[in-house]
């Protein structure tokens, strides 16, 4: 059985593939890719997998984006933090998903479910448009509970500058405080107004304004300069520094 896990978070892709050996589930890893544009090459170059793990929000857009660019013949099991808009669409046309973070249970249920053959091997594009809609659908979230001490706080999503993923855990910064947020970086970005808010690389996400400074850095990267960003760099990755000078200049 071979696989393909098409994932931008290592720390998620290396539980996945643990959570399949838990499962008893017997499989030949081919690769792991965290990008569009290295997956299209991929299948571009290579044979059909006989499963995909995919992840919706990779490191230069939308996975969906793929399915423009090549033709995939697959079984698709999606991993997805985005449970307020997609679920329905996943539903109601039969592809399976598995939401972040990934239960083991749930895992067994979609692997179960690929050995009766009830996940399509491939995308219609009729289909393809109405997961893309769901995605691309407004997001209005305005506050975000946060920890404090031993209880929580509402803090209001306008109020923060930028937030990132350390040690596993993810915090936001506002003008005078780090705030613990018990959310994944995906989980969060997926709640939050894009028209404000930016991923420029796996761990990081920075409000538009927040940023003061687009420098030029290695590998045709931009390096930002943030407001309270002290000693961290902000470095957007090459695969998203295009489309990052197109959202600051809106």
């Amino acid at each position: 059985m071979n696989i393909l896990i098409i994932e931008d978070e290592p720390r998620a892709a290396n539980q996945l593939e643990k959570m399949l050996g838990e499962c008893g589930f017997r499989y030949n890893l081919l690769q792991i890719i965290d990008t569009v544009e290295d997956a299209s090459e991929w299948f571009q170059n290579n044979t059909a997998p006989d499963l995909i793990f995919l992840d919706i929000q990779l490191a230069d857009g939308l996975s969906f984006e793929i399915f423009q660019k090549v033709k995939v013949d697959a079984p698709i099991i999606f991993t997805t933090a985005f449970d307020q808009y997609a679920i329905q669409a996943f539903k109601l046309n039969s592809i399976d998903y598995l939401l972040k973070p990934i239960q083991k249970d749930e895992l067994n249920v979609a692997l179960e479910k690929f050995n009766k053959s009830k996940i399509p091997t491939s995308l219609d594009p009729s289909i393809l448009s109405q997961l893309l809609a769901s995605m691309q659908a407004p997001e209005m979230r305005e506050g975000i509970l946060v920890k404090d001490g031993g209880g929580q706080i509402h803090l209001k999503v306008s109020d923060l500058l930028y937030m990132y993923s350390e040690d596993s855990f993810t915090f936001g910064m506002t003008s005078d405080k780090r705030h613990l947020i018990d959310e994944t970086i995906d989980q969060l970005f997926s709640s939050l107004n894009h028209k404000y808010f930016y991923k420029i690389n796996r761990g990081q996400i920075v409000s538009k304004k927040s940023v003061t400074k687009i420098t030029p850095y290695l590998n045709h990267r931009v390096k930002l300069s943030i407001i309270n960003g002290g000693e961290k760099e902000f470095i957007v990755s090459r695969q998203k520094t295009s489309e990052f000078k197109t959202w600051m200049n809106q």
